[in-house]
């Protein structure tokens, strides 16, 4: 496999002319011709799919910004996610992800658990959904942020070339410290924005972060995004991972060895840290046993029902309109099956079945199956889909 550091070398031979049509290890391959993946398997050391690593054992509290584990400072071509990723963000930060902000979906699931306590259904979720649409499924790598030149040249449509940064998937509209795509940051942290937090926070939270103050802060943005975003987007995937984004803080955020209520409340400060620095306060431990599917899908119902705007999308400033093709899915609850759908469908979108061959064949199908281990953990009735075919591990 290429060094990640090998990289920009490699990218000044590109620039002269030495070398043609380089595809960075952590490069999407959607989208790709039959004789550039070719070319690409025969180039490099290639890993492919390889199964989702399982639960930690030890969900206790522990102390997680350590001596092995320091905040350091960004250096050039590290790379850093947008709105929803600011758990992942500060784990590379800490070092419990590789700096450069690259990573296989296997270290994200671990990390996750081991530096914040997600749990591991949820990490899987999140991680292999991610690596379907935007990872490399055969070197086995996906960056947490946007696209840089560090991943190469973009391929033609349909990939999707945008990390973790791609709109209206992961990232999206209504952010709550992140500005809409329309208007040209996404990704920068935005003090007005966190400033709406903190007041929100103070007026419904008693000073703190926590859900009441997360129910008003959600809603808020999505009355401002509808009011002043053209083309704001609100529906399936970024309805689910929007409200996700408003739980997450309290869940991973807060001091594992706070207790009772205050277990549940974000300090301010140390929410300035995560969001704005990617930096965890001094001698933070993470919370106390693992956060996953089941906790979270109950806070997102606390959220949706708290003001209920159904999925949707502007068609002009104000001009709000429901997608009734997924309403049905959030009315009564979130569906997990509708986003497992979604994510299938979208992965054949970008791969069209008869070019997947081979070893992107078998990546493609070891990744699906990755992501249904932690859709089946939630519903029992999800029909597994292989699209690719059948894993034999």
């Amino acid at each position: 496999m290429l060094s990640f550091y090998a990289v920009p070398t490699i990218l000044a031979l590109a620039a002269t002319g030495a070398v043609g049509g380089i595809i960075e290890p952590f490069a999407s391959l959607a989208g790709r011709t039959d004789a550039e993946i070719e070319h690409f398997i025969r180039s490099n050391n290639i890993v492919g799919g390889r199964p989702a690593p399982g639960p930690i054992a030890d969900t206790s509290a522990k102390l997680v910004n350590d001596e092995h584990h320091p905040w350091l400072s960004l250096l050039p071509f590290q790379i850093r996610g947008p709105c929803v990723c600011p758990g992942l963000n500060t784990l590379a930060s800490h070092g419990w992800l590789p700096r450069s902000g690259v990573a296989s979906p296997g270290q994200i699931v671990t990390a996750v658990q081991e530096g914040l306590n997600m749990g591991w259904d949820i990490a899987v979720l999140i991680t292999y959904a991610a690596m379907l649409v935007d990872g490399n499924p055969l070197t086995d790598l996906l960056s947490i942020g946007s696209k840089t030149f560090l991943t190469g040249p973009a391929p033609p449509k349909p990939a999707i070339v945008g990390g973790l940064n791609t709109h209206a998937v992961f990232e999206g509209d209504a952010s709550m410290t992140r500005g809409d795509a329309f208007f040209g940051d996404n990704h920068s942290f935005n003090e007005t924005l966190f400033n709406q937090l903190v007041q929100a926070s103070n007026a419904f939270g008693g000073g703190k972060y926590n859900i009441s103050a997360a129910a008003e802060v959600r809603f808020n943005r999505i009355q401002q995004s509808i009011a002043t975003n053209p083309e704001f987007f609100f529906s399936i995937p970024r309805y689910a991972t929007a409200f996700a984004e408003a739980v997450f803080p309290i869940a991973f955020f807060v001091d594992g060895r706070n207790t009772g209520a205050a277990a549940f409340e974000l300090d301010l400060t140390v929410a300035r840290g995560f969001f704005q620095d990617s930096r965890m306060p001094r001698d933070f431990h993470r919370r106390d046993g693992a956060f996953g599917l089941d906790a979270t899908g109950e806070g997102l119902s606390f959220l949706i029902n708290a003001h209920f705007v159904p999925p949707g999308f502007n068609k002009g400033i104000g001009n709000y309109v429901v997608d009734e093709e997924t309403l049905d899915i959030f009315e009564n609850g979130f569906q997990i099956c509708a986003l497992y759908d979604f994510f299938v469908n979208k992965t054949v979108e970008l791969y069209p079945v008869p070019k997947a061959k081979g070893v992107l064949r078998q990546a493609l199908a070891q990744n699906l199956a990755n992501f249904f281990l932690a859709v089946k953990t939630a519903s029992s009735t999800c029909p597994e889909q292989f699209p690719y075919g059948k894993v034999h591990n």
